[in-house]
């Protein structure tokens, strides 16, 4: 009989909670699915802009690739404007960490604030950005008058749209604070926000001395590559 009893045994249904119905399809960690999304879209925003800087660097050995950098009348031998703008984007990646500290604090006057000057900061610094176009322009460094330009704007252009896009997130943040009542459950989504402002800020530094690099290191940086 033991041997029927055994052979009987549905180890599929004994296993399965006894206090849910046998349809019901467990909850799925949101959080930890959005962090996980998250982490996949900086991985591939990474190789991206990897992708580029690498051409940027190739394309750097070619006679007609002038750098935006180095000689006096080059426009960011100079690069107050960029360090502006840089700080811009540092002080809105610092007002996202505060509001994430007032989120986990439960604070939520001090997570509003931190999120609208996070905001603020970030289209300053869009707008710095664009203010910065317009100046390289009227000094005729156009987009097609020399690679080094034409990279300039695509990769400004391409973190400026990542930093778009991040502020559309942090709008759907935002119309938590005045819809959720429970203040200490925007800390999670908030936190994935200022992950991203902080990598966008790593992403920005990283360009930014690239940008400003002397033809003397971009041709070290080239001749590592193997260029």
């Amino acid at each position: 009989m033991n041997i029927f009893r055994t052979l009987g045994q549905k180890p599929w249904l004994e296993d399965a909670n006894p206090a849910l119905p046998l349809n019901t399809v467990p909850e799925v960690d949101t959080n930890a699915a959005a962090s996980i999304v998250l982490r996949f879209i900086m991985a591939i925003v990474s190789v991206l802009f990897f992708l580029f800087i690498i051409t940027f660097l190739s394309r750097s050995q070619y006679p007609d690739f002038q750098a935006l950098a180095g000689q006096p009348w080059q426009p960011f031998t100079d690069a107050s404007r960029l360090w502006l703008n840089t700080g811009f984007l540092a002080c809105a990646s610092l007002a996202m960490q505060f509001g994430l500290r007032g989120a986990r604090l439960t604070r939520i006057n001090h997570a509003v604030i931190g999120i609208c000057a996070a905001a603020f900061f970030s289209v300053l610094f869009l707008l710095a950005q664009l203010d910065l176009w317009q100046h390289l322009q009227a000094m005729g460094f156009y987009v097609n008058s020399n690679p080094a330009n034409s990279y300039f704007y695509v990769l400004t252009a391409l973190h400026g749209l990542h930093l778009m896009g991040g502020l559309i997130v942090l709008s759907n943040v935002a119309f938590r604070v005045w819809y959720d009542e429970a203040p200490e459950a925007l800390a999670a989504p908030l936190k994935l926000c200022t992950t991203y402002w902080h990598f966008l800020l790593g992403v920005w530094l990283v360009l930014f001395a690239l940008l400003t690099s002397t033809p003397e290191t971009i041709n070290a940086l080239a001749a590592m590559c193997g260029f």
